[in-house]
């Protein structure tokens, strides 16, 4: 599903990001991404979306080799993609339908098609019943489930998320991880950002650990 093959990202700046990274997400596993800040993790991140590219070695996503992936074909790759944001990204002067049904209206589906999968995503994250809520009115717990719903409406097999528990208290980051699990047991590849060692530990999954871009 990833593979990382001596992956290194150094940006104009001069700064080395990743040096000489490697390592393999099978389909269907669930793994953490850890590290202190400035460790790499968010640029790793990004090389998988394609949202930067790797200065030395290959990033190969559900087998297609993204250094040598052409920039028409990379909006398909990030369809089958779902990505969570800490800071959830979501549109205020839109409602929580219309938030999480955005993938769907750039994918040009049909119209009663995006309603049956919005309302399938937002019963997932329990909140079928907010759905002409607008995220202002939202709880930040509720506004990370928005954000998860609408990372999963496309029903991508990749599940990724940068720090999505950052500024949630404990009761409410278990709740979120606990989502992710859900999704991983029914076949998602779920790779997550995260510094919350003391959650992670207690879920025992696979960790990767960054220092100062480089794999420990």
């Amino acid at each position: 599903m990833i593979l990382f093959d001596n992956v290194s990202k150094r940006y104009p700046s001069g700064k080395e990001a990743l040096s000489d990274v490697s390592f393999r997400i099978k389909s269907g596993e669930m793994a953490f991404l850890t590290g202190n800040s400035g460790a790499g993790k968010s640029t790793l991140l990004k090389l998988v979306m394609v949202l930067e590219r790797a200065t030395k070695g290959q990033v190969i996503v559900q087998d297609v080799n993204l250094s040598r992936i052409a920039t028409k074909n990379i909006s398909a790759l990030r369809r089958n993609i779902g990505f969570v944001f800490q800071n959830h990204q979501l549109l205020f002067d839109r409602n929580v339908f219309e938030n999480v049904a955005l993938p769907l209206y750039i994918a040009g589906f049909e119209h009663r098609e995006i309603g049956r999968r919005v309302r399938a995503a937002l019963s997932k994250v329990g909140l079928n019943r907010r759905e002409k809520a607008y995220p202002i009115s939202l709880s930040g717990g509720e506004q990370q489930r928005v954000g998860i719903a609408r990372a999963v409406v496309n029903r991508p097999p990749l599940l990724l998320a940068d720090e999505p528990t950052g500024n949630l208290d404990p009761a409410l980051s278990e709740e979120v991880m606990n989502l992710f699990l859900q999704f991983n047991q029914v076949g998602v590849t779920v790779l997550i950002a995260s510094h919350n060692l003391d959650l992670i530990s207690r879920l025992k999954k696979r960790q990767i650990r960054l220092h100062e871009g480089r794999l420990l």
